[in-house]
């Protein structure tokens, strides 16, 4: 049987063909073996396959005497939270933006923090070694032939944990949000029950979008990956601001009152010179990957801001806030990580952080987020390649060096294999969009003729 690895957040696939419950099973029991947890946390999105997959993970668990304790649908940071409170691995079965057919299991340690890489290696090494020899296929049958919760496969069915991860995000909230109408859009997802109870009871005028999961319209032409329903609503609602969550709640887009996307680089530059001049910004630094634009680095320049730049993936961002003792970073597609407040990334719980920061600026998000930063065109394109060739900076070198001349300090150049899918991801930036194009054109030429020679 094919074995999925860990890309930049955990295991991914198509459910049911590439994540299966053999290898959710799999996954399960080499993780016990690894991590030797007493209990086990699992909580899954809405997706119709979740429920299979958590099952088999969670008999894995409960087969070398793993105490497994069962959220039901939840946000994955919350999780993180209750796995960091009863010292358990934490386990949530989603694939955050990704559509309805493809599933993922995310690991978290007992520290509520995401695997390391000698952990993740060691669960992979784990499973390379556990055929299984038609075990995990009588696990499988037995897990599809039934609709039974996952209590009947020995875990204990305690949705109300999560109360102690609402009580976390409600009490970092700094002020009322009292006055302020919200829309939020769930996704679809894991956050369609809790998110507006949150901000209701914060004070906000809540209208809640994409809350009615039916397990195949989870990021269904909604949430962060989708904000044109959310952009529409804010305008037609006259709303303050409006916030998307992705499938399982760990990250966000904003909308500001004018109806205009306010994406992670932008929340970023705010929040950090907020925190900054709040005496809440460690070291006066702030951590992103590769993918942040020059824009944002440009901003955090002028305020005297040091910026920390990690590889793609805010497992790297974590990894090295916990290192350093920083306290903030995130992504540009809006995993914001406030690491005095939470172990992980956390979508509802960095919306409460944005909307404490309006309320205490007076300011309108429009507004904020026009001071905090301006963006350098960015243009990013995927090339599909049949082959992943192993020297690819070697074989590209002098078409980027060529693109890099005609930019100067005004552009830049990203090109890296997706963690996810098989594709080459080429990003540009440049002063002029119509610059950063033809720049793009001419590199994604370069790695298909290197990919194909």
């Amino acid at each position: 049987m094919a074995r999925l690895r860990f890309g930049t957040d955990g295991i991914r696939g198509r459910a049911g063909t590439e994540l299966t419950t053999e290898l959710a099973y799999d996954l399960g029991l080499a993780a016990a073996h690894v991590l030797r947890p007493p209990e086990l946390v699992i909580a899954r999105d809405t997706r119709e396959s979740g429920v299979a997959l958590a099952r088999a993970v969670a008999k894995a668990a409960n087969s070398v005497g793993v105490v497994v304790i069962d959220l039901g649908v939840a946000p994955t940071p919350a999780v993180a939270h209750v796995a960091a409170e009863r010292a358990a691995v934490g386990v949530m079965v989603s694939a955050s933006h990704n559509p309805w057919f493809d599933n993922g299991i995310k690991l978290f340690t007992p520290a509520g923090r995401k695997l390391s890489d000698i952990e993740q290696g060691a669960i992979e090494r784990q499973l390379e070694h556990s055929a299984s020899g038609g075990r995990s296929e009588r696990v499988s049958s037995e897990v599809l032939s039934s609709a039974a919760v996952i209590a009947k496969d020995g875990a204990s069915h305690r949705p109300e944990l999560l109360a102690g991860w609402v009580e976390a995000v409600t009490s970092s909230a700094t002020s009322s949000f009292d006055g302020l109408r919200v829309v939020i859009d769930a996704a679809n997802g894991a956050a369609s029950h809790v998110a507006g109870p949150i901000f209701a009871d914060l004070g906000a005028n809540v209208i809640m979008l994409a809350n009615t999961p039916d397990g195949r319209n989870i990021n269904d032409g909604c949430g962060s990956t989708d904000t044109t329903g959310l952009q529409r609503s804010v305008t037609g609602a006259g709303a303050d601001l409006g916030i998307a969550f992705d499938g399982d709640a760990d990250r966000l887009i904003a909308v500001d009152n004018l109806g205009q996307v306010v994406d992670g680089d932008q929340l970023m530059a705010m929040v950090a010179v907020d925190l900054r001049d709040q005496g809440r910004l460690a070291d006066s630094t702030v951590v992103v990957t590769v993918m942040s634009n020059l824009g944002f680095h440009r901003a955090m320049q002028s305020q005297s801001i040091t910026v920390e730049v990690t590889p793609v993936g805010d497992r790297h961002i974590l990894e090295s806030l916990h290192a350093h003792g920083w306290s903030f970073g995130g992504e540009q597609s809006g995993h914001l990580i406030f690491h005095d407040l939470a172990t992980t990334g956390d979508g509802v719980l960095s919306a409460v952080q944005l909307l404490g920061l309006v309320v205490r600026s007076g300011r309108t998000l429009a507004e904020l987020s026009d001071e905090a930063m301006v963006r350098f065109p960015q243009v990013l394109r995927n090339v599909k390649v049949a082959n992943q060739v192993d020297d690819l900076d070697d074989r590209i070198a002098e078409a980027v060096e060529r693109a890099e001349r005609r930019l100067g300090d005004n552009g830049r150049v990203l090109i890296r294999p997706s963690g996810t899918e098989p594709v080459i991801r080429v990003m540009v930036e440049a002063a002029v969009e119509d610059e950063a194009q033809d720049v793009c054109v001419a590199l994604c030429d370069a790695v298909l003729a290197a990919c194909s020679s």
